[in-house]
């Protein structure tokens, strides 16, 4: 059930992109400049909301973060519910929905990664990324069965409402509440979490929580002066931030963030003989598949083959994209060829690239930094998204169609390189033992 509530925000994550494109084309008196400044602040606002949440979450918990995040999404559909559609309107529920989006993300990522159990935290957080396209699926199908976006918007208030009752019966993160000092409350919440077990078998699983706490703690307090700000100084920060950073550039290439706002530009440029809209709806089916896939996969191959095989399939795929596009002449042969490597790449970036990085989110930074790490990851994340997307069109213009395909293989190629000999495996370890893989210091 716990879980249940973290995949929603998945859902809602796509229904804020969605719906915005949606509501700014209906609006066929408003400038086209209106369209794309109402997307920009969908992609820029995330980060404002990631970063003021990473200054709250610490003392607040995410109970309370996750309420004031629906309550949100609640009045970014008030806004153009019940207000006249104006370009202000536009523009204040893009802003709304972008800020939501950024408290949505950064707290599923570290909620899932501190209530599930080690061997169950892969497969349940990849889960998240299957809610974001499950979104993208329901968003369309609403909007194809009513032909009217305001009533499909209405029903989508289910969302935040579903996830307010549910808030009622989700206990806060045990190690949250270690960090503020409530030991027999963490204990209480953790065999809820397992289960309703005894305590004696969580007994382990709950010391080990306590020193990895209290490592990060001492670690803290020893390393910096209290400051509200005092978890930039966390000397476990640094180290798995910049991986994650390195991890978010290469995974947004691989997973099609930069042209993926332009899909019936791309599926045209490949000549096919079936119409591009239909193509396109194939696209994130194709993405929860993988996805799936993720959760099936996970805990038997591990993070680091997942990603290593996966940025492999992509890379080739993209360089023999170029390749056909560039050196053979367009046939209906040539043409299903470069969809299937398309899709091949669609399907093994949602298998491993794609949704391993905000696993990984969830695991790699230490307690007293995971809120501001996670919050800093998905802010940069919502920053590339915004720029790859807006300069695709640029980049392919300046070097053309198929050489942008080129171009990414080889970025792949790169990225393939770098995690080769610099990601770690952190599949069914515990936090204490990742944060001891980036040399915290030894308990």
């Amino acid at each position: 059930m716990k879980q249940g509530v973290d995949f929603g925000y998945g859902i809602k994550s796509t229904l804020v992109q969605s719906y915005m494109f949606k509501l700014t084309i209906q609006q066929k008196s408003t400038a086209a400049i209106t369209f794309y400044i109402a997307r920009s602040l969908v992609y820029l606002s995330p980060p404002i909301g990631s970063l003021f949440l990473s200054l709250v979450q610490a003392r607040l918990g995410h109970r309370v973060c996750m309420a004031l995040t629906n309550l949100i999404q609640l009045s970014s559909v008030l806004v153009v519910v019940l207000f006249p559609i104006t370009v202000r309107t536009l523009y204040a529920c893009s802003m709304l929905m972008g800020l939501s989006t950024g408290f949505a993300t950064g707290l599923s990522i570290s909620y899932s990664g501190e209530v599930c159990e080690p061997k169950l935290r892969g497969s349940l957080t990849s889960a998240l990324n299957v809610f974001y396209f499950v979104g993208f699926f329901f968003v369309s199908t609403t909007y194809a069965i009513t032909k009217n976006w305001r009533q499909s918007l209405i029903i989508t208030v289910a969302v935040p409402l579903a996830n307010m009752i549910a808030l009622s019966l989700t206990p806060d993160s045990p190690m949250w509440l270690l960090s503020r000092g409530k030991m027999e409350k963490a204990r209480k919440v953790l065999t809820k979490l397992r289960g309703y077990v005894s305590e004696e078998k969580c007994a382990k699983e709950f010391q080990e929580m306590v020193q990895y706490v209290s490592l990060s703690t001492k670690l803290e307090e020893a390393k910096q002066k209290p400051s509200a700000l005092g978890s930039f100084s966390h000397p476990g920060l640094w180290s798995p931030l910049k991986l994650m950073l390195i991890y978010i550039f290469f995974s947004n290439v691989m997973s099609g963030v930069p042209y993926a706002p332009y899909l019936i530009h791309v599926f045209s440029s490949f000549k096919t003989q079936v119409e591009p809209a239909w193509v396109m709806s194939a696209y994130p089916g194709f993405s929860i598949i993988g996805n799936v896939l993720t959760i099936l996969l996970v805990h038997r191959l591990g993070k680091r083959c997942l990603v290593l095989s996966t940025i492999t399939v992509c890379s080739i795929s993209y360089l023999l994209i170029g390749f056909v596009g560039q050196f053979y002449v367009d046939t209906e042969y040539t043409s299903w060829a470069k969809l299937a490597l398309f899709f091949g790449s669609t399907l093994s970036s949602s298998l491993g690239i794609m949704p391993i990085g905000w696993i990984l989110m969830s695991e790699v930074f230490p307690m007293k930094s995971k809120n501001l790490g996670c919050s800093i990851c998905s802010a940069v994340y919502f920053f590339l998204s915004f720029f790859m997307t807006k300069f695709y069109m640029n980049l392919e213009e300046f070097i053309g169609f198929y050489n942008t395909f080129v171009l990414f293989g080889v970025v792949g190629i790169i990225g393939l390189v770098y995690f080769y000999f610099r990601l770690p495996e952190t599949e069914n370890k515990t936090l204490k033992e990742i944060a001891e893989h980036f040399k915290l210091e030894t308990v």
